[in-house]
């Protein structure tokens, strides 16, 4: 559809995906592909890349728990030929044969070859082709049913549902030691209250002037921003937003995932959220909590956030290859400087109900999270998914960065720089 169509290829895929204890079934889109490769629809890059996301998503799919049959129906093209003719005068079937039909018939023959390529290059540990000859119908159907049933008779009887393969049990066990994008951070960065109003009013008019193109040339963004608590996350998200068309942004908090999240795979809630062409969504916490707070919390068992870095990376990959500006932030603060806005949220009525026992045991593990957050930033920045570390003891500067970040990168997604 078109609004599938504003979003990267595998977004349908993903939100029609089935909760655990349920089932679907997909039919015919690989093999559409295949064709419009034969047909020069899409070229070699395009077509070599579609096929790594795909075997990547079913190797998500996997090791997260699911089932995935895969069967190739093949009818040598005379068998094919005699089957349309017969159809075609069948008051009952004759309807479903159309001109696309024969126009498939005819490019079985450079076809072949690149399903061929498409089955080897998608058959992944535990998600195999089953190629089943369909000549004769109730040779076929029955193959399909005795294949199904045997997979499912397995899984049932397994001790143990599927898991991927071992893992380091530390939370730190395969810590990159030389890791210290925090630490040579310089927090002393400040603003004057009067550079600050001149700095953000500038700011705000480059990115309404930006924004404003990027809809109209269907450019879309999506913005993650994560941080220490009491950061500042929701005051720069409101500097953004206030230089924005309310219609063209969609701000989400993430928290913890709800007990229908919970029957997903994990990356499925923010698949669902990808915006149409031209909008913007900023995501007030992310993706990311799965190799930070659900590491760190035992939330996330050591094979599930391990993984999840590359993961991640496919998801945001995938993003960029279909045109976004993505764009990654983390607000960083002192120890201190937190303990500071703490107190004064619970000095504060309107912002006292922000603050939690469970804000005050985080700090307790502060070097914890140092660690994750550098290994986090090492292991998932790209030339075009970049983590924008802001300094942010001083709220007026880290809005102005991170308004002054977006400019910069999204002009350069315009083509503008």
């Amino acid at each position: 559809t078109d609004e599938e169509y504003q979003r990267p290829h595998l977004y349908r895929l993903w939100r029609s995906l089935p909760p655990k204890g349920r089932a679907a079934f997909f039919v015919g889109g690989l093999m559409r592909a295949a064709i419009q490769r034969a047909n020069d629809e899409i070229d070699e890059p395009q077509f070599s890349i579609w096929l790594r996301h795909i075997a990547k998503m079913q190797e998500e799919l996997v090791a997260d728990g699911s089932l995935v049959l895969k069967f190739f129906l093949h009818t040598p093209a005379k068998a094919q030929k005699k089957k349309l003719k017969k159809a075609k005068k069948d008051p009952h079937a004759g309807w479903q044969v159309d001109k696309r039909d024969w126009a498939a018939l005819d490019s079985m023959g450079p076809v072949l070859p690149i399903a061929e390529r498409m089955l080897r290059e998608t058959s992944g540990i535990g998600a195999p082709w089953t190629i089943v000859e369909s000549t004769d119908s109730r040779y076929r159907d029955l193959t399909v049913a005795r294949t199904i049933l045997a997979a499912l008779t397995a899984r049932l009887n397994e001790q143990t549902a599927h898991t991927a393969r071992p893992l380091a049990e530390s939370v730190f066990g395969d810590f990159d030691a030389e890791a210290n994008v925090l630490s040579g951070i310089d927090l002393s960065q400040s603003l004057t209250r009067g550079e600050y109003r001149a700095q953000l009013a500038k700011e705000q008019a480059k990115l309404k002037e930006l924004s404003l193109e990027a809809r109209q040339r269907g450019v879309t963004t999506v913005l993650a921003f994560e941080g220490w608590d009491a950061a500042g996350k929701g005051g720069v998200i409101r500097r953004i937003t206030g230089a924005m068309e309310a219609g063209d942004y969609r701000v989400i908090p993430v928290a913890a995932p709800t007990e229908e999240e919970r029957r997903y795979h994990y990356m499925w809630r923010f698949w669902r959220d990808l915006p149409l062409a031209g909008k913007v969504v900023i995501f007030d916490r992310t993706w990311y909590g799965r190799v930070l707070v659900e590491r760190l919390e035992g939330f996330a068992t050591p094979a599930e956030w391990q993984r999840a870095f590359d993961e991640i990376n496919d998801f945001e990959a995938q993003m960029v290859e279909q045109g976004y500006y993505v764009a990654k932030f983390w607000l960083h603060i002192s120890p201190d400087e937190q303990l500071a806005r703490f107190k004064a949220r619970e000095e504060t009525p309107y912002k006292s109900h922000k603050i939690t026992e469970e804000d005050y045991r985080n700090r307790e593990r502060w070097d914890d999270y140092v660690k994750a957050v550098d290994q986090m930033v090492l292991r998932t920045t790209s030339d075009r998914a970049r983590w924008n570390v802001i300094p942010a003891n001083d709220k007026h500067f880290a809005r102005v960065a991170a308004l002054r970040q977006i400019n910069e990168g999204l002009a350069r997604t315009l083509g503008k720089s």
